[in-house]
């Protein structure tokens, strides 16, 4: 037959459309020519399936061979389509069955001697072939990747020659077993901190209701220690979020490795990243860092150094929890459901505030160093903390009698989830107008309470929102279903440095 159909699956965002690639063969001069929007990789493909087909053993035809990857609308990219290819020109010449292709769905890049190489994006494209009831054959490299994908036959193979004999039922291929890591991550234990009481404290609140942090303070008081360490107290991923996280690494540069397979991310840009880097970008969109960081922590130290265009691109994921990159005819959304944990010192040399004396910033220096933050985006941080200087006497102590481990917050933290769970069906953090008017309900003398902090503080109706949804969370951790007076106090003290940092 001179004509074969068979399917693969390109890379678009989060997603792994399929693809339909055909192979015909004709009369006339000798040639290869391959249609269907492809960019220079897949165009560059012909070689590298001809060099493959032949080293393998097989006979490449001396016809003329037309290779049309459908839709035609959809930019293809990378190697991924080499094996389908070569096994489309392999069934249209008889060198391979047609019906042993059905059912089956291929990608994998050709080496020139037939060995398949490893491509990026493989898990979107496991999740969406299980979805349409295929079986999927890909490189060896990729086959533990591809067995995260639930109730999915997916068959790894070394080279062409593999792929083949098991399509003919020669060999038969064994299915990929997902292989769960052995050891778990390994986090810095919160005992390490020493003092800090309260921004021990409010790391606990941001970690039981999924909040943002925002940390001032001069420079050894202890802020990246505490922001290192929140990912200790977080509950485990559940077995969606492990995917949708795991789906994210997939397409970015650095690929998934399947030994982190349900451990948060945890991502910690340098201040002299751009604002493509953060949000996402490139000729064909992919992720950045804050959907790298999707259910995890995105941690982002001296926050004033960042340029203020590239920390405006955190107001809509930080409100939304996704992100649209947009180009001149493609969009891309990813997910972007993150906690933003934010570290700064009050003064541009540090110290401002100590009582040595030392900082010799002027009033107009630290306006300016501070009016590199935006009020919209301190507005969209949940919990504002600021930590003092930590005494000598207790850093030179040589025990750290009745500090908190990470896994007895942990337990905490995981009981307010499921309170959480149980009532809103999402983390506090995430309640919307109607679930605030449902779950926050407030006394007269709480209601006037509150009223006056907000006329005092000037606080904003989204700050209103994000005070209440503390409150909830102060008061879950406390197993109590009303909201009290003390519960909504501490939620406001996360506020004040909104008025006294000038901001």
């Amino acid at each position: 037959m001179s004509l074969a159909v068979l399917h693969s699956r390109a890379q678009f965002g989060m997603d792994a459309p399929l693809v339909t690639i055909e192979a015909h063969l004709t009369g006339g001069l000798p040639a290869l020519s391959i249609v269907g929007l492809p960019e220079t990789a897949v165009r560059e493909a012909k070689d590298r399936v001809r060099s493959a087909l032949l080293n393998s053993g097989f006979e490449f035809p001396a016809r003329r061979v037309t290779i049309n990857l459908a839709p035609a609308d959809l930019p293809k990219e990378g190697g991924r389509f080499d094996l389908g290819i070569a096994l489309a020109i392999l069934a249209a010449s008889g060198q391979l069955p047609e019906t042993s292709l059905q059912g089956y769905e291929f990608i994998g890049e050709l080496g020139l001697g037939g060995e398949l190489r490893s491509v990026r994006g493989v898990l979107p494209v496991a999740l969406q072939a299980q979805r349409a009831g295929a079986r999927l054959i890909l490189p060896q490299a990729n086959a533990a990747e591809a067995a995260l994908a639930p109730d999915l036959a997916a068959f790894g193979a070394g080279d062409l020659l593999a792929v083949c004999s098991h399509l003919t039922a020669n060999a038969p291929l064994s299915v990929a077993q997902r292989e769960p890591p052995q050891t778990a991550a390994d986090v810095p234990d919160l005992a390490d901190v020493r003092g800090q009481a309260a921004a021990r404290r409010a790391l606990e609140i941001t970690a039981a209701g999924g909040h943002s942090l925002l940390m001032l303070g001069p420079p050894g008081t202890g802020k990246t220690m505490l922001a290192t360490r929140l990912p200790g107290i977080l509950p485990p991923l559940t077995q969606q979020e492990a995917l949708e996280t795991a789906a994210i690494q997939s397409i970015s540069a650095a690929g998934f490795d399947p030994a982190r397979w349900g451990q948060r991310p945890v991502r910690a840009p340098h201040h002299t990243a751009s604002a493509a880097a953060l949000a996402g970008g490139g000729t064909t969109p992919r992720p950045g860092e804050i959907s790298l960081a999707h259910h995890g922590v995105l941690f982002l130290d001296e926050l004033p150094e960042f340029h203020r265009q590239v920390l405006e691109v955190l107001r809509e994921p930080l409100e939304s929890g996704q992100i649209s990159i947009a180009r001149a005819a493609l969009k891309a959304d990813f997910p972007a459901r993150f906690q933003l944990v934010a570290a700064m010192n009050p003064c541009p040399c540090g110290y401002l505030g100590e009582a040595s004396g030392r900082c010799r910033c002027t009033p107009d220096q630290v306006r300016r160093y501070r009016g590199r933050l935006s009020g919209p985006l301190l507005d969209r941080i949940d919990l504002h903390i600021e930590l003092p200087p930590v005494a000598h006497e207790l850093l030179l102590a040589q025990e750290h009698v009745g500090a908190e481990t990470s896994a007895t917050v942990r337990e905490r933290v995981m009981a307010a989830h499921q309170r959480q769970l149980r009532r809103n069906g999402c983390l506090n953090a995430r309640l919307d107008a109607a679930g605030l008017r449902r779950h926050c309900q407030l006394t007269q003398p709480q209601q006037e309470f509150l009223a006056r902090a907000i006329a005092k503080l000037g606080l904003s109706a989204r700050a209103t929102h994000r005070v209440l949804r503390i409150a909830r969370t102060c008061a879950d951790l406390a197993g109590s279903d009303p909201l009290d007076l003390s519960h909504l106090a501490e939620a406001l003290q996360y506020r004040l440095l909104d008025r006294r940092a000038g901001y």
